[in-house]
Order: C-alpha cells, then structure tokens, then sequence
C-alpha cells in the first residue's frame, strides 16, 4: 500500500510540504480508536533477541528513527507503534530558527537519494521540552544538539551547553552535532582542537551530574582517514561515549538525477552514501579497536543494509532517507531479519 498509493501521492507533493502533511496524518490517525494497537500489530517485532543494551541503556531493537526526521519532539508517543527501539529528535538550538529559505528538500528519485539544505530549522530548546514533558518513556529518546546559525564558532559552546543543560532531564542520550553542512562554518568545529574542547566541556559538566548520559559525536561521511583517527583519539581523551556515523555528504559522486537536481546545495543523503557510510563505521570500529560504541545511519533501505552496518561494527542503526522511500514496512522488515540471525 505504501509503494503503491502513499508514496505515489506524496512524491507529487513539494518534499517538505508532504513531510508537515505526514504528521499531520499521523497525529491525526493516532487520536482514532485503536489506530495505536493496529500499527503495533502491523509494524512491530518485539522478540527478547532483539535487545541490545549500548552506552548503559536498554534499546527493545536496534533500530532508531534518524535526527532531522522529527525535529521537534512532536510525535514522540507515535513512533513506537511503527517499530521503533528509539528516536532521535533534533537538531534542536537554543534559540528558534526558521532555517534556510525553500525550497530546501529535494528528492533524487532515480537515485534514492534526498538533498537538504534545512539549516536546522526548529522552535528551540524550550518548545522540545514543553512535549518531551509529555513523552510516555516506552522509547528511549536521543537529543540531537547545535548552536544557531547567528552565533560565532568562537562562542558555540555556550550554545552546546545550554542545551545540553536545559535537555538533560528530558532526554536518554545526546548527540553532538557539529557535521551538519547547512549551517555557515559549522563542520569547522571538527577540527581537532575545537572538536576536542567542545566534547570536553559537555563531558565535564556531564560527570558532575548525580546520574551521568552518554554523549555522543555525530560525524560527516566526508572526513579523511587522518581526521577520523583525531575523532578516535579525541573519543578516548574526552570519555564520551561513542559516534554516530555518518551525516549527509558533500559528494555528488555517481549520481544519476536531473543536473537541476545535483547542483542543488546541501547534504545529500540515501542510496548513494551507503558504501562510504559503512566504510567509515567499519574504520572506526577497527581502528579504534571496539573500544566505543557506534550508531549507523547513512543509506539503509533494506535488512541487508542494516545487517552489513552492524557487521562493520555497528551497535544500532538509524533510518531517515530509506524510511521515506520504503515507508514502515522498512523497520519491520530489519527488525525481522535481525531476529532470525
């Protein structure tokens, strides 16, 4: 049915026009009388062998619904009825942003793939808390954080701890996002030095809290084998607690769109980055000798996705493009298979 009528009639749509429309749906259909027990039904896998307990926490299955998808925390209470083991929200800022002009999301269809150029797009940190109050904690949820477009690198790490504190109560995990290539100058901030003394100031403040979170990095698939050996290294110097990989890419390698659609601006993300997000996860998995936890997600569209990213040293997977081009069958399906293996 997804394959076949929904997706046909949302790709007629502007892609984020057809985004905001799916959650309205979703939030709609959800206040309908047993819709919640029916999705369950459909979408859900919920075996013992699918646990896995990473950085601390207990996940029912390893696979999460990506950042960006849900930026602002407004379907908390929905997403585990489409199989879920956890959501990442965000990227949330300090201050709420409008993001960049649009359009701003665009599908590459003949190639799987999904061009964005949001610029972190949300209502703040305030407006996440307000719903993550009213979350229903039956799935683990990260938070995803940045600083605003408008400040300067040199005072982004007053944006990044005031979000960190202001989430803490509200969240499972955090993520640190620096790799985003939508906001001005903001992949600068993985260069070593102030990669370094970011994650060490978040990580300071988190071992003074009476029950510390795990925070993770999330890094972009364009960095080079020198830049990932420095994010090792500053793992281990910093005691955070693992990566995920990877971010949209920069590349327009082997794409095979309308040249309009290439020479757009953003991140690009789906089919094409799947080879090279693998490679990263199974480089720093090796390289690093295991010694940290990694979250996939970059180009999952099958079980088989999901398995090779788990395989390369993965502890969980995360979707985002894939999801919106095979719909919530995609999370059934992997978990399904996982199951069996």
């Amino acid at each position: 049915m997804y394959h076949t009528i929904i997706r046909p009639l949302l790709f007629k749509l502007d892609a984020e026009q057809a985004h905001h429309i799916t959650f309205r749906l979703i939030k709609f259909i959800h206040k309908l009388p047993f819709v919640g027990v029916i999705n369950r039904a459909m979408y859900c896998v919920n075996l013992p062998n699918l646990a896995r307990t990473v950085f601390g926490l207990t996940f029912k299955n390893p696979v999460g619904l990506a950042a960006g998808f849900d930026k602002d925390a407004k379907l908390l209470n929905q997403w585990g009825n489409y199989g879920f083991g956890f959501v990442e929200i965000g990227t949330i800022t300090p201050k709420a942003q409008a993001g960049n002009e649009q359009p701003r999301l665009f599908r590459l269809v003949s190639d799987s793939a999904i061009i964005n150029r949001m610029g972190f797009n949300n209502e703040g940190v305030l407006a996440a808390i307000d719903r993550l109050k009213k979350r229903d904690h039956t799935i683990i949820i990260g938070g995803n954080i940045g600083k605003n477009k408008l400040t300067p690198n040199e005072n982004a790490v007053d944006d990044y701890v005031l979000c960190f504190e202001a989430l803490f109560n509200y969240v499972d995990y955090f993520v640190v996002n620096v790799s985003s290539p939508n906001t001005p100058n903001l992949r600068a901030l993985q260069d070593k030095e102030p990669l370094q003394n970011l994650l060490a100031t978040l990580q300071n403040l988190n071992l003074k809290k009476d029950k510390p979170k795990p925070i993770l990095l999330k890094i972009a698939p364009d960095l080079t084998n020198t830049q990932l050996n420095d994010i090792i290294e500053i793992i281990a110097l910093t005691g955070i607690a693992g990566v995920v990989a990877t971010n949209t890419t920069l590349s327009r390698e082997g794409l095979t769109a309308p040249k309009v659609l290439i020479e757009q601006q953003g991140g690009l993300s789906g089919k094409p980055i799947t080879a090279r997000a693998t490679e990263i996860v199974a480089y720093l998995h090796t390289h690093g000798k295991g010694a940290f936890p990694i979250i996939a997600v970059g180009g999952i569209f099958s079980p088989q996705d999901a398995h090779d990213k788990l395989n390369a040293g993965a502890s969980l997977v995360q979707v985002y493009t894939g999801f919106i081009y095979e719909g919530p069958s995609l999370v059934k399906n992997i978990n399904s298979y996982l199951s069996k293996i």
